[in-house]
Formats: C-alpha cells, structure tokens, sequence
C-alpha cells in the first residue's frame, strides 16, 4: 500500500494556488510566485498593473485535492468587469490575454448608476 506524502506546499489546507504562465524568448514560463500573493484576487490585480509581461494563461492548482485546472477565461472576464467599471480600456500589455480568453469581439459591460433621487435636499 503507497502512504501518502505530506505536502510540500506550506499553507492552509485544500488553498487554490494561481500561477500566471508568461511568453518568453526561450518559450512560456511561469514566475516564481509568493503563495501568500497566488490568490485569485492578487493575481487579477497584478495583472491589472502591468505585473506580468505577456501573460499567456492562469493556471490554478490546489495540491490537497490534487485539481488544477486552467483558469485564464475567468481571469479575463474578471478584468473586463473591472475595467469597464472603473471605465477604461483594456491596457496594450493585456489584449493578446484578453483577446485570446474573452474572444476579440467581446462586449465591456457597464453597470448603471440608479437615478438621482427626485427628494433633493432643498
């Protein structure tokens, strides 16, 4: 019977981890990543800021179930929502990662603002 192996990756139990593949002269690579910077909520924030240099995919991986899966539509839906809120356009740095996971052709969304309230303080 095969015991099993403690986890080399230190961290609370059953943690996503995202690890941003990038394009280099010598062939895709990923950076060394911070785990307590891995999150999903980190990642689409460095991303944001121009962190990655040509991003090619988000890959997650959680080593306690053992699951990974490619996650690089969901970052790129996630930036479109944030973009077109803040009311900015996809950055140059960024439209081949969006292109290539949210299709060329997509749509910002944009949520409306409710109405002024017709009881303005006189």
């Amino acid at each position: 019977m095969r015991e099993r192996m403690p986890s080399i990756v230190p961290g609370v139990p059953d943690q996503d981890y995202h690890i941003v593949i990038c394009g280099f002269r010598n062939g895709p690579s990923f950076l060394e990543t911070d785990l307590d910077h891995a999150d999903f909520e980190s990642v689409v924030t460095n991303m944001m800021v121009g962190e990655y240099s040509d991003p090619l995919r988000v890959v997650m991986l959680n080593p306690e179930t053992q699951r990974c899966e490619d996650v690089s539509h969901a970052v790129a839906n996630e930036i479109l929502r944030r973009l077109a809120f803040e009311g900015r356009e996809v950055p140059p740095l960024l439209e081949g990662f969006i292109d290539s996971h949210a299709g060329p052709d997509r749509q910002l969304t944009l949520r409306l603002a409710p109405p002024p309230s017709s009881h303005a303080p006189t």
